[in-house]
This record gives C-alpha cells, structure tokens and sequence, in this order.
C-alpha cells in the first residue's frame, strides 16, 4: 500500500477533529473530537514507521511505540476529562462550554468590582437595610 492512502485518511480524521473542536458545544463532543484528532495522529506514526522500516535495514518500530505510548496518555485523558465534565454538569447542570464559559466570566467581573476590605457599595447596602 502506498504511504499516500494513510496519510490522506489521517488528514481527513485530523480536519474532521478539529472541527468537532472548534464548532461543538458539548463538552463530551470536545473530549471524542481531540481522541478523533490522536488517533489520525497515531495512524501517520504507524504508517511512516511502517515506510521508514522498510527504506531502513534495522527496524526500531519507533512509531509503533510512540502510538502505545499516545493509547495510554490517551486513555489518561479521557478519563481525567469526562470525570470533570460529570462534575461540572453536577454542580452547574450543564455541559455547554459556552455556558460553563460565560459563567465563569460573569462571576470574575462581578468579584473584582467589591473592594476586599468590604466597605464596597454591597457593603453599604447590607448595612442600610440592617
């Protein structure tokens, strides 16, 4: 088989990653389009270990290691960020990034217009209405 037809699938899997990336809501959708984008990663090491061994007298299989090294950070990952995502949606009720987003900065400009030492205009209030 020539090196052309693995490159080209993993290009495609690649684009088709990113775009899950770039154009989804979900955090669970963001999570299994960067696994999308590892494993087209993974099939271009595998298939230019394969092209090099043969071009090569000594094999290494150098890529093939790399991939199980790439499998098992992988699996990391999607474990570490699919037990945050169930957190959050937990706590906040939702998995949107948008949302998870916009909350976040909405809670960090309401923070930093209060003064620490709290005689803040919220502070005034509290003490009127007391």
């Amino acid at each position: 088989m020539h090196l052309a037809y693995p490159a080209v699938l993993s290009a495609l899997l690649f684009c088709t990653g990113l775009y899950g990336v770039l154009a989804r809501r979900n955090a669970i959708l963001v999570l299994m389009s960067v696994e999308l984008m590892l494993n087209a990663v993974n099939l271009n090491l595998v298939a230019f270990d394969v092209w090099l061994s043969r071009t090569a007298e000594e094999t290494l299989h150098s890529g093939q290691a790399l991939t199980l090294f790439t499998i098992a950070i992988a699996a990391a990952e999607i474990g570490i960020g699919l037990a945050i995502v169930l957190a959050v949606h937990r706590n906040r009720g939702t998995a949107d990034i948008d949302k998870l987003r916009d909350t976040a900065e909405g809670h960090e400009s309401a923070e930093s217009d209060e003064p620490a030492d709290g005689t803040g205009p919220t502070a005034e209030k509290a003490e009127a209405t007391a």
